[in-house]
């Protein structure tokens, strides 16, 4: 955990050097809205004190879209990738790194497992860039539109929501059904997370051959990838009807929009506001109501183990069926037939805690360094940022320098996980817990 810490601020702290260097910059940049740019880039969430497309030149926009990449692939990956590359072997502290931080069950066919997430993420973003370059190509010209396409892919797979286009994100391609849904597609890909990923390409690779195999795929799925699944469908899907309602005769959204285009705009927005950050309608123009519905949606967030922040659809699972564990009187939290081990549901409720006091304290300070701002605008922002989203109601530049600092720490926290965040500085397990019987006793709760 530690390793993962450090790696994430070692890669920032460079980032941060670099694009600040004159040859990154159209115009002079003070320090901190570098180094903001590279947190919210090797974070992959999206929130800018400056407009990339204006700052940075050529080559600082390549610097932020490595910075994405390696920060979507995430710190151990991209480590293990380097090792593979360089033809060395990657030792038993390196592999027990690698099962760890993608909570796999076994040690063997590690090396396999990085080789697809690498070559699957290639691949997903190479399909995205194709198709975002038959939009942008016609638009931007030739060499500008494969640069975008390339960009704007691995930005979106990586859940990043960084764009080069402006000031107005995806606003302008409200109405284009193959920008909104490749974008869709990229963060969808990317949220679900490298094992579910392993775990469908296992399945199907078995079952190839069998007669009616692909119909019976997602029974054979494990039950992390099952939850994984099921949550992000249902929360797509809770999110679009939620926006579709909210937003329908919004005149600064939605509301000249065709009902197709309306459904489309309000699924965009259900999809970018658990991950990415790329926006098709304005922030700032959201009702109140819609901007709530974000915080929840970002709180949340994507699964884990893969580009996307927030608790995680896993956690937010774990509190449900918990939940509903006890209203039913069940001693388990139980889901597709099994039973969830203790430790995940202690963990889940660890998470959600320790996240929500992160987001209650920033929101507390922020509304103490900025206390002009409205107080929903800034749940807003500390929202998009623990969930490493992006999206803001046109507030991030305009905020003080100690409320950018918050971000920054929220959005590092976010992209590490508040839990690992928390071991970091808790130390070493206290493994004699496994020897010690202390006597039971009831505590009146409710």
């Amino acid at each position: 955990m530690q390793i993962v810490a450090l790696g994430f601020f070692g890669v920032i702290f460079l980032g941060g050097v670099i694009l600040w260097l004159p040859i990154c910059n159209q115009k002079p940049i003070e320090f901190i809205d570098a180094l903001f740019t590279s947190v919210t880039s090797v974070c992959v969430t999206g929130l800018v004190t400056v407009v990339p497309a204006e700052q940075y030149t050529l080559f600082g926009q390549v610097v932020v879209m490595i910075l994405i990449q390696i920060g979507g692939l995430g710190v151990i990956a991209c480590m293990a990738l380097f090792f593979l590359l360089l033809g060395k072997k990657i030792s038993m502290k390196g592999r027990i790194l690698i099962q760890e931080a993608y909570g796999l069950d076994t040690l063997s066919g590690l090396v396999k497992f990085i080789i697809r997430i690498v070559r699957g993420t290639f691949i997903v973003e190479g399909i995205g860039a194709v198709l975002f370059s038959f939009k942008f190509v016609p638009e931007f010209g030739l060499a500008k539109g494969i640069w975008y396409g390339v960009f704007h892919s691995i930005s979106g797979f990586c859940n990043a929501g960084i764009d080069i286009i402006g000031d107005s994100s995806f606003m302008r391609y409200v109405d284009s059904p193959l920008v909104s849904l490749t974008t869709m597609f990229l963060i969808v890909m990317g949220g679900l997370g490298f094992p579910v990923w392993h775990d469908i390409f296992v399945t199907a690779k078995k079952g190839a051959g069998e007669k009616g195999a692909r119909r019976r795929i997602f029974t054979r799925l494990g039950l992390q990838s099952k939850i994984v699944l099921t949550m992000t469908v249902f929360l797509i899907i809770f999110g679009t009807v939620g926006y579709f309602l909210l937003e329908f005769n919004n005149p600064e959204t939605m509301k000249d929009l065709s009902v197709p285009e309306k459904l489309l705009a309000s699924a965009f927005q259900s999809v970018t506001t658990r991950t990415a950050g790329f926006a098709s309608v304005s922030q700032s123009g959201l009702t109140e109501s819609s901007r709530l519905l974000g915080c929840i949606l970002m709180f949340v967030g994507g699964s884990p183990a893969g580009t996307a922040g927030g608790i995680k659809t896993t956690t937010f699972a774990m509190l449900i069926l918990t939940i509903i564990s006890v209203l039913r009187g069940h001693k388990d939290t139980e889901c597709f037939g099994r039973r969830v081990e203790m430790d995940s549901v202690r963990s889940a409720l660890t998470i959600t805690v320790i996240t929500f006091t992160c987001w209650l304290a920033a929101v507390a300070a922020m509304s103490i360094f900025d206390p002009q701002t409205e107080f929903l605008n800034l749940m807003y922002e500390a929202s998009s940022a623990i969930g490493t989203v992006g999206l803001s109601a046109d507030l991030t530049p305009h905020l003080t320098r100690a409320s950018h600092v918050v971000l920054m720490l929220l959005m590092y926290i976010g992209r590490i996980g508040p839990l690992t965040m928390a071991l970091v500085f808790a130390g070493k397990s206290n493994k004699s817990d496994k020897f010690r019987e202390l006597p039971e006793k009831k505590i009146m709760l409710g």
